[in-house]
């Protein structure tokens, strides 16, 4: 039979063996998210730098101040969709990333919970006499603990979904105003 204080060092080590698996996990992910971030800018400016070289060319072989006019009108367009594009995919990735690092915690936070309990279920059985309050105050308190996460859980959900929608609903009112931009620059 293991004292307590065994049961309570055991419990420990594998908690934080846990917790550092967890901690490493969403540390790998945010490098990740880092490196698409990265990623996605380096190719924006790659991209923005040749499109204004190119511009730039084209600009200076107006002929005329009409011509420039037109040219520079029509450049709006690709603006326009490529910061739309941009925006899109800044969001998908951390909408992506909220995801799972909410799904990460959620899954620590629950299998934190499950030891918790069977820990004290354990220290129960092995209890003198007489601490059947104390007992019953403390899986109280845990289910307490358990309800505040799973509220505060849900909260932060539905105000991922508004912000979500928001962003969501922004884009669509900007894509007809930059359609309608670049269907001026056509013209």
């Amino acid at each position: 039979m293991f004292s307590n204080k065994d049961q309570f060092s055991t419990a420990a080590k594998i908690d934080f063996e846990s917790q550092l698996a967890a901690v490493t996990a969403l540390t790998n992910k945010a490098f990740e998210s880092v490196a698409q971030l990265v990623d996605l800018s380096v190719s924006a400016a790659k991209a923005s730098l040749e499109h204004s070289a190119a511009a730039a060319q084209q600009l200076l072989s107006a002929k005329d101040p009409q011509e420039f006019f037109a040219l520079s009108a029509a450049q709006t367009q690709p603006n326009a969709e490529k910061v739309l594009a941009y925006n899109r995919n800044l969001a998908s990735i951390a909408s992506t990333t909220h995801a799972e690092f909410a799904k990460a915690a959620e899954a620590q936070i629950a299998e934190t919970a499950r030891k918790v309990g069977a820990l004290v279920d354990e220290v129960a059985k092995n209890a003198p006499a007489g601490s059947e309050n104390a007992i019953a105050l403390l899986k109280s308190a845990i289910g307490n603990a358990n309800a505040s996460y799973e509220q505060l859980s849900k909260s932060t959900r539905q105000a991922t979904e508004a912000l979500e929608e928001n962003m969501a609903k922004a884009v669509k009112q900007f894509s007809p105003v930059a359609e309608k931009i670049t269907g001026r620059a056509k013209k």
